[in-house]
């Protein structure tokens, strides 16, 4: 069974249960209060017990998580007044992630991955526009056209644009102002980093869920400095993760520890602006996931951020202090206070206010999953280097880690774009009997999956934590995932877009 996680001393040890850690949390508080160092506190925690974590590095503040702490004043004040004996300073296992490839290993998803749902919502569209995209992803499904990166998108578009009269009766009107739209948000997309997001060697999120060789979990550490400039991006891409990891895990039930942890920072981010068929399935995913063994932590500054159906799925609570200088504020304090199970010698909703830096309100699930008493608690100072490495030491981490060069060269094959380019060009090659579209479609992917499967095999037989995958099998294996592994199945249907129809992925 695995040792309960130490977050805090109230002056009894306020612990987080492993087999309550996918039951999902809460970190709270106002800019300044502590918030960070406890995210920090925690991902040692899990990663000191074997489970990998993964977390977004809004600030820049967690890559010191692969390099030990240093004793300083006030961290040494801290222990002592704490009573610890046996605190020590020490590294973790860390991987450092991109989307833009520039602070880690690049992060790429392909258009068919994401879906036509998140992909509206990224694009802020309404629901005409939507409906729109909808059509181009079922045309390219209808004619076996992989949609992998913006290009092949955006040549997509341009068909159904260019042939609306003739698609008009089969799937509905195509309006070009729409088609337009469409474009010009692409357009703004692929400025803000959407070339180098979309494409392949799409990312294989089974990449996360890993072990070095002392059994210690890796932290996935995502910068997202420069992506939280993109918000609508940001929130997105967290949403796509938690989609493609619900439906690629299968079912565990409740475990001794978590598979993975995934920590989703500035976590407002997700919910504003949301429609409300989002939202619920949003709250839908929440709940579920605990069952694949994926414990999601939501940080922010106020309770209010997250809907009420989504905050009572999180049973873990730290909530460090609040200030109350508007209405609001006055609500989100009271809120807090009376999510928290009642300690009759603490007057919560006045404590919030008083909370100094590193101090927090904890109330974490017992072994029978029931609130604890809410307790005042002091958070214990993490092992790991409090601030960020510099940019040689980052990159040194880069280049020792079991993933280092498989994500760092693009791939770029025949998809809708060659395609539909080679048509216009008249360069298409006619089908042949016994070679079409369908068959040599379905010969690739029969390729692709036993490249795969072969190397499954290999893997099993390496040593734990090594990744030694060659780009080429890293696209075979992108490629299963993205296409159909026969005939009849649609090949662009994206992963959160089968979570929102309630049907299985076909």
């Amino acid at each position: 069974m695995a040792e309960p996680i130490l977050v805090a001393k109230s002056p009894e040890d306020l612990e987080l249960l492993p087999k309550m850690a996918n039951r999902h949390g809460l970190v709270a508080g106002a800019t300044g209060t502590g918030k960070t160092v406890t995210l920090q506190k925690l991902a040692e925690g899990f990663s000191r017990i074997g489970v990998p974590v993964f977390l977004a590095d809004v600030k820049g503040d967690l890559s010191g998580l692969c390099k030990p702490g240093t004793p300083k004043p006030p961290i040494a004040e801290r222990i002592a007044q704490l009573e610890i004996t046996d605190f020590e300073y020490c590294a973790f296992p860390v991987a450092f992630w991109d989307v833009f490839g520039e602070r880690g290993h690049p992060v790429r998803a392909t258009i068919s991955e994401m879906g036509p749902l998140l992909l509206s919502r990224l694009l802020n569209l309404n629901d005409t526009q939507a409906g729109v995209l909808q059509i181009a992803f079922k045309v390219a499904d209808d004619n076996g056209l992989l949609l992998l990166d913006l290009k092949d998108l955006k040549a997509m578009l341009q068909y159904v644009g260019d042939n609306s009269k003739d698609l008009k009766t089969e799937y509905g009107n195509i309006s070009p102002a729409s088609v337009g739209a469409i474009q010009r948000g692409l357009l703004v997309l692929s400025e803000q980093g959407g070339e180098s997001f979309f494409g392949e060697p799409a990312l294989d999120l089974m990449d996360f869920i890993q072990n070095d060789a002392k059994g210690h979990g890796v932290i996935n550490v995502l910068a997202a400095d420069k992506l939280l400039l993109s918000p609508q991006l940001y929130a997105t891409f967290l949403l796509w993760m938690l989609a493609e990891l619900f439906e690629r895990l299968p079912e565990v039930g409740d475990l001794e520890k978590p598979k993975l942890v995934f920590f989703f920072d500035e976590a407002h981010l997700l919910f504003t602006d949301a429609p409300k068929s989002l939202l619920e399935k949003i709250e839908q995913v929440v709940r579920l996931i605990r069952s694949k063994g994926v414990g999601i932590y939501f940080v922010t500054q106020n309770p209010l951020d997250i809907p009420e159906t989504v905050l009572a799925q999180l049973g873990n609570r730290v909530q460090h202090a609040l200030r109350a200088f508007t209405p609001r504020d006055q609500k989100a304090v009271r809120t807090a206070a009376e999510t928290f199970r009642k300690n009759p010698n603490l007057d919560t909703a006045s404590v919030i206010t008083q909370l100094a830096v590193g101090e927090a309100l904890i109330s974490f699930l017992d072994a029978k999953g029931t609130p604890t008493i809410v307790q005042l608690g002091r958070v214990i100072p993490p092992s790991g280097q409090i601030g960020p490495i510099t940019d040689a030491e980052r990159l040194a981490v880069m280049k020792s880690s079991v993933v280092f060069g498989v994500y760092e060269k693009i791939v770029d094959r025949e998809s809708a774009y060659e395609i539909l380019r080679g048509r216009a060009d008249g360069t298409a090659k006619p089908a042949e009997s016994g070679n079409s579209e369908a068959d040599m479609q379905a010969k690739r992917d029969d390729f692709a999956k036993k490249q795969a499967d072969q190397v499954a095999a290999k893997a099993a037989t390496k040593a734990p934590g090594r990744r030694t995958d060659s780009i080429f099998i890293t696209f075979c294996k992108s490629a299963v995932r993205t296409v159909a592994t026969s005939v009849g199945r649609v090949i662009t249907r994206g992963i959160f877009d089968v979570i929102l129809g309630g049907g299985k992925k076909r």
